[in-house]
């Protein structure tokens, strides 16, 4: 007895499926080659474009022939197939095109925005496989649709290295904001940090010393939320200074904000590391060490930015300043913690 119909017609979808597991694989791990021909970052958006708009397409087509009887024969299943491996393969090789000298802050957006795309596909592909034969399955649906989005992700990429920094500060910056206020909303005089979890006064947790700070923690603790709002100024003051005086026209001019994207990613993990280690019980130590730590990503990333073009002398009066609170900060949690070592 050979294999049903519906089997055989979605045979090619397997192999497409292997395919573009494959080109996936590349892209996570791949570094695209230095175009040869001179690059022109306008002619590659435009290819971009297409190439998603027509993914886009193709998947539509793939999911419209499953979605009702007759399923397609196997010839046309073998077709449908090979566009759509077509279409990916065309999204990557113009992914391949953007050499790494425009910019890795840029490439990383562009490799995560195709990398989605090709995974809608796959993922298109599954369902197709594993759904019902002669109808569309809610998976599909869902499916086709995340195909659709990831493709129109293009038109919101930024176009060059300096409007890709730009939005990678913007996004450290609304993290730290965040850890910002939740530590201030748990610092709140006389609040209980863990007072939305220990209601129970049965359990005697109230008189224990590892739920609440002590005088001494918090002042030790004001330091920290000294430095904690340094972090969140240094990160609004580069954004502002990229925004305002960033280019991305010279390799150096995109090699130093992507120093200053870089060096800007490590404040967020910074904060939060410091932020659990003030939660009680305190160990004034580990305080003390990730203050140190923080302060000197802080200091790296007001160095950074000094030393490039984002800073012309109208903005050096805040780097000079931030570089001030940021040791007058320190130099607190040192002294707060010096009868500890």
């Amino acid at each position: 007895r050979g294999r049903p119909a519906a089997m055989e017609a979605r045979e090619p979808l397997r192999d497409v499926r292997g395919a573009l597991r494959a080109v996936l694989a590349r892209l996570r791990e791949g570094e695209p080659g230095e175009g040869r021909e001179p690059f022109e970052l306008p002619r590659f958006w435009d290819a971009l474009g297409q190439t998603f708009q027509v993914t886009s397409q193709e998947a539509t087509k793939l999911s419209l022939a499953f979605s009702r009887p007759p399923l397609p024969s196997a010839e046309d299943c073998r077709k449908l197939s090979e566009d759509v491996q077509n279409a990916i393969l065309a999204v990557a090789t113009v992914y391949y095109w953007l050499p790494k000298g425009q910019g890795t802050t840029l490439r990383k957006m562009v490799r995560d925005a195709t990398t989605e795309v090709v995974e809608g596909m796959i993922q298109l592909t599954d369902t197709i496989l594993n759904g019902p034969e002669e109808s569309m399955s809610q998976e599909q649906l869902i499916s086709t649709g995340g195909v659709w989005e990831a493709c129109e992700q293009v038109s919101n990429l930024p176009r060059d290295n300096q409007a890709a920094v730009v939005s990678a500060l913007a996004a450290c910056l609304g993290v730290v904001k965040d850890a910002v206020e939740e530590m201030e909303h748990a610092l709140v005089e006389g609040q209980d940090p863990y007072g939305d979890i220990m209601e129970d006064e049965e359990l005697g947790f109230r008189g224990n010393r590892d739920t609440y700070w002590s005088e001494a923690d918090r002042q030790l603790l004001s330091s920290c939320m000294g430095l904690m709002k340094a972090s969140k100024a240094c990160l609004k003051k580069v954004l502002a200074a990229v925004k305002a005086h960033g280019k991305a026209d010279s390799p150096e001019q995109i090699a130093q904000l992507d120093d200053l994207a870089d060096i800007a990613n490590e404040i967020s993990p910074s904060v939060d590391e410091l932020a659990l280690s003030m939660y009680p019980p305190v160990n004034p130590l580990a305080v003390r060490l990730n203050a140190a730590k923080l302060a000197s990503v802080l200091k790296k990333v007001l160095e950074i930015a000094k030393a490039s073009h984002v800073c012309p002398p109208s903005e050096e009066s805040w780097v000079q300043f931030l570089t001030g609170a940021v040791d007058h900060n320190m130099n607190k949690v040192k002294n707060f913690t010096q009868g500890q070592l």
